[in-house]
Parts: structure tokens; sequence; C-alpha cells
């Protein structure tokens, strides 16, 4: 009986140290399907073992023991299940021009998660943005279209997460399709998800404003800074993000 109860927990605690938290099985579908920030759906819809037994790792981890862990092991975590569980949606529904061709894409309760099904929206809205302060993760988390920040062709992985987070933002912010400056009529626009999530980044920097300005270029950031600059939103490329 001592014997079978010490393989149990040592099982049980093999399991646990177990887990990748470099999430190397979700680096490798990415570096295989994502390109110049396009994915190839079509070659994952062919090939999704591995993106489906990453996605089963993540479903075998407890409450218990995502509670043991880290913020930043949490936000990884979190951030690549969504990403994961967002290229499954697509695949399954493949092809298709854009991601609200699904119906209801953010709402459907798909996504295995401590032993429960959630939806997207649970993931960001009710776990995401609400247990940590971090809006940073609005350019990790993807909704596979051209307006959204790109998807990062690696996992996010604990040791790297704040410049991983820090490159996304850079990126997506230095992307004049959609986010510029506009000195000459002293207009700065932004991308819709600076007014969809506007309470994040107040929370964080005390205003948008204040949270844009250092992934500008150092020419740029006085006048972002100055008052009576106007804001205006670019329009959202809700395409798929396709190859």
């Amino acid at each position: 009986m001592k014997t079978l109860v010490s393989l149990f927990f040592a099982t049980a605690l093999s399991a646990h140290a177990a887990f990748d938290h470099n999430h190397e099985k979700f680096t490798e579908v990415l570096r295989e399907n994502v390109k110049n920030e396009e994915v190839n759906y079509a070659g994952l819809k062919k090939s999704p073992g591995k993106l489906g037994t990453y996605i089963e790792n993540l479903a075998d981890v407890s409450k218990s023991d995502f509670k043991k862990w880290n913020d930043d092991q949490q936000i990884a975590y979190l951030i690549n299940l969504y990403n994961a569980a967002t290229l499954k949606l697509i695949i399954d529904n493949y092809p298709i021009k854009s991601i609200r061709d699904i119906g209801s894409p953010w709402k459907q309760k798909r996504v295995k998660l401590f032993g429960a099904r959630v939806s997207l929206d649970h993931i960001e809205h009710e776990i995401l943005r609400k247990d940590y302060r971090e809006p940073r993760i609005h350019f990790g988390v993807n909704c596979a279209s051209i307006g959204c920040p790109a998807l990062r062709p690696e996992a996010f992985v604990a040791s790297r997460l704040d410049s991983q987070l820090d490159e996304q933002a850079r990126n997506f912010l230095r992307d004049s399709s959609k986010n510029r400056l506009d000195a000459k009529n002293n207009t700065l626009y932004l991308s819709q998800i600076f007014d969809w999530f506007k309470e994040d980044f107040v929370k964080k920097s005390g205003s948008v404003k204040n949270f844009i300005t250092p992934y500008f270029p150092a020419k740029d950031q006085p006048i972002i800074k100055r008052d009576g600059l106007k804001i205006k939103n670019t329009d959202y490329d809700w395409s798929l993000n396709k190859q």
C-alpha cells in the first residue's frame, strides 16, 4: 500500500513539474505557420496535430496548480491559450474571410480551462483584464485579423514576457497603417483598441497618451504630450490575417 501511495504522489508531482513553461510545442506551431505577420491557415488545417496536442496539454493544468505559478507564468499561459484556441477556431471553420464570419466567435464556450468550457471573451475580459494590471496583453492576444496586433511567431514565456509584450506594443504602435502621428495637422491617429480598452491604459498610466508616448520615436514624443492634440481612430481591418 505504501508503495502504491508513494507511486501516486510521485506521478502527480511529476505531472505538475513536467509542464513546459517555455511552451515549446506552441512555438513550433507558430514558427511553421506564421510568416510576415500572416498565418498559413490552410497548411495548419491540413496538419493540426501539434496544435491539438498543445491545447490538450494546456487543458491538463488544474486551477490549483495554476495558482501556484507567478503572474508572468499565468499571463503567458493565458495569452498562449487564447491564441492557440483562436487558431483552432479558425481552422475548424476555414476557409473564411474574417473571424466575424463565424457566429459569435468570442462567446462560444469551446476552450477547456480548469475542467470547464469557457469562451475567448472569458479568458480575455474575466481573467486577463480583471486579474492582472497589464494593458500590454492587448498586443499579445490575437483576433486573427489584419487590424489586430500581429500574431507573434513564437510563444509567450514567463522569463521574457516583459520584453516580448514591450516589443509587441512597440511594433504595433509603429505600424503606420494602424497608428501614426500627423504633426502637420496636429492629429494623432490610433487603433480602435485604444478606445475599446481605454480604461485599461488609463488605470496603468493615467491616460492613453501617457501610455503610448514612450513607444513613439523620440522626435514625436513632445508633440504627443502637448495639449490640444487631436486624436482620431484608424479603421479596424477585420480581414483574416492569412497568407
